[in-house]
């Protein structure tokens, strides 16, 4: 009896901490839509609460930016076209990494782009409880 209780236990904890992962992939791939969607509608906004304040980004042609430096070239975008697809997730603990492959195609400081690329951003919990991106990085990728 006591063995088949212990192995119980054993067995809710393991469900729990399961199904906690599940949850936090799919709370993080939300995250990655919303930033996403910043794009799809040219609204920096709802892009700004999801980089921590320390955000670093590196972009595909090797250029490093802070969280200030990435929401003003974001603000000098417009985009016609953004889509994700091969989202992928992975957590560890607190921190959580995602991946993907990026199209876009826009304008930026009123030159035309057109992006394919794949993505890599580290995502950490932060001591509030919210999941917030701390490093993305982008490498291009030919049609």
């Amino acid at each position: 009896m006591k063995k088949a209780l212990i192995c119980s236990l054993g067995l809710l904890l393991l469900v729990t901490a399961a199904w906690s992962q599940d949850g936090t992939e799919k709370a993080v791939a939300a995250l990655e839509k919303q930033w996403l969607k910043s794009q799809q509608t040219n609204n920096v906004d709802l892009l700004t609460p999801l980089l921590a304040d320390k955000f670093i980004n590196t972009s595909v042609d090797g250029k490093v930016t802070d969280k200030a430096e990435t929401l003003a070239q974001y603000k000098k975008t417009k985009w016609d076209s953004a889509e994700n697809t091969d989202v992928k997730v992975t957590v560890y603990g607190d921190a959580a990494i995602a991946t993907g492959v990026y199209n876009g195609k826009g304008t930026r400081s009123g030159k035309p782009f057109d992006a394919h690329e794949r993505w890599t951003d580290t995502w950490v919990k932060m001591p509030n409880g919210q999941w917030q991106c701390v490093a993305s990085q982008g490498s291009p990728i030919k049609k």
